[in-house]
């Protein structure tokens, strides 16, 4: 039963951690079960067992935060994660959109040697396939200096870098337009009617919405 506790507080804690990166200012109670789609009752009572735990903290405006504790932990459950997309991805040759649903049963193994030993073995990789930094064993990780491409100045070519959504529909979508990191892309045009976005990528001009373009994130091409 406890390894099933255990799951579960750390679904939380990745969530957390996830939606911090995102530079969301306040995340309470509702905004968590939003991300995690669940029940606001549900994450309030799991909330409370991580607060016991000193995982997180609840703040004076009901925003919930991690601790450094809990911070370390989450990030040793993206470490986890990343490493076993990249096994998935460079050993047993999986599509880079197919791996993350197993890579989320992985992360949960919990095994620090086994970890250690899968990032000796992969020679120490700096990135995950979908361009993520991955957390070395001391939970120090590469900041994250990409810019959302909806939030890039027209007629300048960028750098695909990483994706903040990676679930494997968005993924396979993004294939099917040949994007992916390292991928270069100029915004040729932004309409007003739907703020969707007229792209280039590999001299082709290709539309995408405004939350696809939200979802990719890009640094200026040197």
């Amino acid at each position: 039963m406890s390894h099933f506790v255990n799951h579960f507080e750390e679904n939380y804690l990745k969530e957390l951690y996830k939606l911090g990166q995102k530079e969301i200012k306040k995340v309470n109670n509702i905004a968590l079960a939003k991300a995690m789609e669940l029940n606001p009752a549900t994450v309030l009572e799991m909330v409370r067992k991580l607060t016991e735990k000193k995982l997180v903290a609840l703040q004076p405006d009901k925003s919930i935060a991690l601790t450094e504790k809990g911070r370390k932990k989450a990030l040793m459950i993206v470490r986890k994660h990343r490493l076993w997309e990249v096994f998935l991805v460079n050993k047993l040759h999986y599509k880079w959109s197919e791996v993350h649903q197993l890579a989320e049963q992985l992360e949960h193994i919990d095994s620090e040697d086994l970890v250690n030993r899968l990032e000796e073995f992969l020679e120490f990789p700096a990135f995950d396939p979908h361009g993520d930094p991955i957390p070395d064993k001391n939970g120090k990780i590469k900041k994250n200096s990409s810019i959302a491409l909806s939030t890039a100045s027209k007629d300048k070519t960028y750098l695909v870098q990483s994706f903040a959504d990676t679930a494997d529909s968005f993924l396979d979508y993004l294939a099917a337009l040949n994007i992916q990191p390292g991928t270069k892309i100029k915004i040729v045009d932004q309409l007003q009617y739907d703020n969707s976005f007229t792209l280039n990528i590999n001299k082709k001009n290709v539309q995408v919405s405004q939350k696809v373009a939200s979802n990719i994130l890009v640094q200026p091409a040197t």
